[in-house]
């Protein structure tokens, strides 16, 4: 790598628009009606953790489960020595790349501690010994500089404060060379695809939500914040923006989830 590709913008695949334009920032958007985002963020995640896992097999249709693979597929090739996964939630990420990776040391990272309480007990189950899941802010880690092989996140940049400082958060932990893995959910852009999109987000998700979460507002949230989040070439736009290189996207199957890449200059 060259320092001078810092500087670099990343590639848009024929579709650039600006970050903000004409579009509700998802960091202004928030869960419930008072408080700051983190904490409402947290207070969400406490109240629909042990539904959670549930509804993301719900709302995801089962893919989550492909998508999952692909990103451990993808930080397997780098044959990291320390991860980080942010906004781990019951720990999913975490424990994957540590079946995959058993010689790596693992250190999930989340706002809830209802979310992490699930986590240490599907760790206790699988016996993983080299995962420690810790309560923290994403964007305020407390990890030294320069100390991170590989840093993933699966569908928590869109709940950040700030996904720029969280960004930033990253790259300076990371050491030059690291690799950010990021599955995120979007909009789908098939024709086909997009109207039974939009009646499953808007009407089905917020129902299920209420039910098996008894929480019908954060299940509105949820695919709200999918929509005005950044994403596609947008998102990877705002990789570069922040200072890593060689950002990228690949759409996953069937169209509603992407996974994000990107380097940190050495």
């Amino acid at each position: 790598c060259r320092r001078a590709d810092r500087n670099r913008r990343a590639r848009f695949h024929g579709h650039a628009k600006p970050l903000t334009r004409g579009m509700k920032r998802v960091e202004d958007l928030n869960p419930y009606r008072e408080g700051a985002k983190t904490e409402q963020v947290e207070e969400m995640f406490d109240h629909i953790a042990p539904a959670y896992d549930r509804m993301n097999r719900l709302m995801s249709l089962g893919f989550d489960r492909r998508w999952l693979r692909r990103l451990v597929e993808t930080v397997k090739a780098k044959n990291p020595g320390r991860i980080v996964d942010m906004a781990t939630g019951t720990g999913d990420v975490a424990l994957a790349l540590a079946a995959a990776l058993p010689d790596a040391e693992i250190t999930g990272i989340d706002l809830s501690e209802g979310m992490l309480r699930l986590a240490r007990e599907k760790k206790e189950k699988a016996g993983a010994g080299k995962v420690d899941f810790v309560r923290g802010d994403c964007l305020h880690t407390g990890l030294p500089d320069d100390s991170v092989d590989v840093i993933t996140v699966a569908y928590g940049v869109r709940n950040f404060a700030d996904i720029a400082a969280g960004y930033e958060e990253m790259l300076r932990i990371l050491r030059p060379g690291g690799i950010v893995a990021v599955l995120e959910l979007c909009e789908p852009r098939k024709r086909l695809v997009a109207p039974f999109y939009t009646l499953y987000t808007r009407m089905a998700i917020p129902m299920a939500g209420k039910f098996f979460a008894g929480d019908r507002e954060a299940y509105a949230y949820l695919p709200a914040s999918i929509h005005a989040a950044p994403a596609y070439g947008q998102m990877t736009l705002l990789m570069a923006e922040t200072g890593f290189v060689r950002s990228a996207y690949t759409n996953l199957f069937p169209g509603v989830c992407n996974l994000y890449t990107a380097q940190k200059y050495c």
